[in-house]
């Protein structure tokens, strides 16, 4: 790129009131601004519409955009709709409840040119709501690391964390899976046709979002539901590529620990406001 690429964050959003102001904040503080942010409501009923446009009122100039994407429930067509609508040579995607750092779209960028190549990156997460923050970065990190060696030429995105080419979605967005049953990983089904494509996904260590580790709050039966998205979605496209399975294995691998390590955390939690009331 002969200047610099400019950037769109899309922000699909379904009743985020408690996360999404915080998640709009880390982008409006950026070393290296994003040239829009869009956040699209997917028929929210709490404030998150009320909140959003307070902070296009109170940060005019942060390039702030709010949407609607009322056809259809779900992430995919709202996700889809962000795209489609956004302007930038590089779209980053995150989830309402990320908290990037301050250096996010500053990596985005380098990495995006570091790597001509590449039509779309993720990066890692360190999960805010759980202990050792830094180690459980340095950890994720490792992980990712490793699938993406693992998966050939399948390496997945992650949708909490991920940006890709303008050019990209072009190539891909009419043939990406609607996924109106609900059964894929949305960001996966997207990694595999930029794959069928022959389009690159690669990774970028240095691009850091924050995210909530609630998933593992959720019962083994829907945390295994969860993560059999990932065969559901692979099935889907006929791929059987065990490589591509590793983040299926790690995730069901790692589950029961950090499981029981949050229901210990919610019980400290519950003692420390029943001696504090």
């Amino acid at each position: 790129m002969s200047s610099r690429a400019t950037v769109s964050v899309v922000i699909p959003a379904y009743n985020e009131e408690e996360t999404v102001a915080r998640c709009l904040v880390a982008l409006i503080e950026q070393t290296e601004p994003a040239e829009e942010i869009l956040v699209v409501d997917n028929r929210s009923t709490d404030r998150t519409r009320e909140i959003v446009e307070g902070l296009i009122t109170a940060f005019p100039d942060a390039g702030i955009r709010l949407s609607s994407q009322n056809d259809e429930q779900g992430i995919t067509p709202t996700r889809n709709a962000g795209f489609d609508a956004a302007t930038g040579d590089l779209i980053g995607r995150i989830d309402s409840d990320s908290v990037v750092q301050a250096d996010w779209v500053e990596q985005m960028r380098a990495a995006f040119a570091a790597e001509p190549e590449v039509a779309a990156i993720s990066g890692p997460v360190d999960y805010y709501d759980m202990p050792l923050r830094s180690f459980g970065l340095h950890a994720d990190d490792a992980v990712r690391k490793a699938t993406v060696k693992l998966a050939g030429k399948y390496v997945f995105l992650f949708g909490s964390n991920m940006a890709l080419r303008a050019g990209a979605w072009a190539a891909v967005r009419d043939s990406v899976c609607p996924d109106r049953a609900d059964l894929m990983h949305e960001d996966l089904d997207l990694s595999v046709h930029l794959a069928l494509a022959g389009l690159k996904v690669g990774y970028a260590p240095g691009m850091v979002a924050g995210i909530s580790a609630r998933r593992l709050d959720t019962s083994p039966r829907d945390f295994h539901f969860y993560v059999d998205r990932f065969e559901r979605t692979y099935r889907a496209h006929d791929i059987h590529d065990p490589g591509a399975l590793a983040p299926m294995a790690v995730l069901l691998g790692i589950y029961p620990m950090l499981h029981v390590q949050r229901k210990v955390e919610h019980r400290i939690e519950e003692r420390r406001h029943a001696t504090a009331d």
